[in-house]
């Protein structure tokens, strides 16, 4: 059996191993990650035992019962009594252990652009360059499998009812994923990871649209030609009239009819949270 370990913080009290949690599921192809819960198809049981101290072999896991749902109440409680509280920013709009949601205002900031292919016509971004562009305010949403990032269409606070746009920031797919490409990503869904997970946006190199991407923005050039026409005459606010509502999590391009409901922030909380 491969030795595991694991690490917490100590208490003033101190901890001592008392209880062990088995979980069992029919069994995982390969290639899946081990620790993800099984898919809908699959069955799943799980047991809690006392752990007995005092052999010469260490810590032994005794004989155990099923684990019921008045176990997992007692054990989430006193596991969410070791999270120190958190003071959280006026910009964060969803702090849980599964999600954090949070929105910046436009600004411009510096862009960097390496086009791999790039098109004809464009006067600043046809060779690789560091310009200071105009961003519209953007909306994250972290979970433990991706980064959403979305745009708003006001530079204020969004409320449950606020209207999604898609971002304009090539390194986003059409379903609002970041693409991480070999850029590390945060290992926690903590407070102060935001400014790691901004930097993966905002401080990437940006080398080409994603499939669809050129279909989120509305009239002529497409995406591509919007960021060099702003970064040509040193923009300052972005025109987001241009951008299209977001309406869903599907990879498919954005439909040019605007015949599909637009995602609000409840319905895209609500989504990210039962994904």
């Amino acid at each position: 059996m491969p030795d595991h370990s694991a690490h917490f913080e100590a208490t003033a009290g101190g901890m001592v191993l008392t209880n062990a949690i088995l979980l069992y599921r029919t069994e995982t192809p390969r290639g899946l990650d081990p620790h993800r819960a099984p898919r809908q198809d699959g069955h799943a049981f799980a047991s809690i035992h006392h752990v007995e101290h005092g052999g010469e072999g260490g810590p032994t896991i005794a004989a155990g019962t099923p684990l019921t749902r008045a176990h997992l109440r007692q054990w989430t409680e006193a596991l969410g009594r070791a999270a120190p509280p958190q003071i959280l920013p006026h910009n964060v709009l969803v702090a849980h252990r599964d999600m954090l949601a949070w929105w910046t205002p436009e600004q411009v900031r510096p862009a960097y652009f390496d086009l791999s292919t790039p098109p004809a016509g464009l006067r600043v971004l046809a060779q690789r360059t560091i310009r200071p562009v105009p961003y519209p305010a953007q909306l994250f949403v972290a979970t433990p499998r991706r980064l959403g990032v979305y745009a708003l269409a006001e530079n204020e606070r969004p409320s449950a009812t606020t209207r999604v746009l898609h971002s304009p920031v090539l390194n986003v797919f059409v379903d609002g994923s970041l693409c991480w490409g070999n850029i590390p990503r945060p290992r926690t869904l903590d407070v102060a990871a935001i400014p790691d997970f901004e930097r993966a946006l905002f401080d990437s190199w940006s080398t080409h649209p994603n499939p669809g991407q050129e279909l989120t923005v509305t009239g002529k050039g497409g995406l591509l030609k919007l960021w060099d026409d702003l970064a040509a005459r040193q923009a300052t606010r972005f025109p987001v009239r241009r951008l299209r509502p977001f309406t869903g999590t599907s990879q498919r391009p954005p439909s040019r009819k605007a015949n599909a409901e637009p995602m609000t922030l409840e319905r895209l909380i609500a989504e990210g949270a039962a994904s």
